[in-house]
């Protein structure tokens, strides 16, 4: 996905063992990375633990997340990666 990232300190911190948590239960959603889907430290320039970018609950029905997807709704504003994330929901 194209999405905004618009936080120019914000990032995610978690200990080990949360951290074994939520990849065990498959619970990370987003990850920042480069446009072939590397993990590489450009495109984590925030410092984000394990390039995390979004995560979700136990039950998979919460969802929290740094970049901005309503900043991605329309082509004409430079990707319209956004709203897949927002129709998803809808289903």
């Amino acid at each position: 996905f194209d999405i905004p990232v618009s936080h120019g300190e914000g990032n995610y911190h978690i200990n080990e063992s949360g951290l074994k948590s939520l990849q065990d239960k498959d619970q990370i959603l987003f990850r920042y990375s480069d446009a072939d889907g590397n993990l590489t430290e450009e495109s984590n320039f925030n410092g984000s633990i394990d390039h995390i970018a979004g995560i979700t609950n136990d039950g998979r029905n919460v969802l929290g997340m740094m970049p901005h997807p309503e900043r991605a709704m329309e082509k004409l504003l430079g990707s319209d990666d956004g709203k897949i994330i927002f129709d998803s929901i809808l289903t």
